[in-house]
């Protein structure tokens, strides 16, 4: 609509974001570093259905010295297939090195699947367990959000049949 205004490329603002993203990096790397208290840490994969590739998201939740609770996204990444425990845990284990958590663990909230137990098995005992609570004896969370999904989905379909019959019927009439 200006004339005047000049159009920066796709390559300019790219370059632009990755830069303003390593600065505030760098920013909450030094903050964590001197954080004392533990962080928390949540994880999903997902397979993206049009691309048939997976990707994990890992976010650190704390209380800063305000009291106030902070999440902040660590790690959006491609993860390869197969999606198999010893993958997931070298994704996780990963981010957590990049950010200097390794040892400022309390918990992992992952979703109930076999899967991730294996790669909290493998987690395990890549950290030093002494620097974990009760030396990790806790330290995997298992989702309450997706283990009520799941529930859900199992009433669902046991009541599957009943609510077709009340439509058929309702539909009749």
């Amino acid at each position: 609509m200006q004339p005047l205004f000049k159009v920066v490329s796709r390559n300019t603002i790219r370059k632009d974001i990755l830069l303003m993203h390593s600065a505030q990096k760098e920013k909450m790397v030094k903050y964590l570093a001197n954080f004392k208290q533990r962080v928390a840490v949540t994880s999903d994969l997902w397979t993206a259905g049009h691309q048939k590739k997976g990707y994990m998201v890992v976010t650190a939740h704390f209380i800063d010295e305000s009291f106030n609770l902070k999440s902040i996204i660590l790690r959006f990444a491609y993860v390869p297939a197969p999606h198999n425990g010893e993958v997931i845990c070298q994704a996780l284990h990963e981010c957590l090195l990049d950010w200097h958590l390794e040892r400022k663990l309390s918990t992992v909230t992952l979703d109930n699947c076999t899967t991730n137990d294996k790669a909290i098995d493998i987690l395990i005992d890549k950290l030093d367990t002494k620097s974990l609570m009760l030396e990790g004896k806790y330290l995997h969370m298992r989702c309450c959000a997706h283990i009520l999904n799941l529930i859900v989905k199992d009433g669902m379909s046991v009541m599957e049949k009943g609510i077709a019959r009340v439509r058929d019927s309702v539909a009749f009439w």
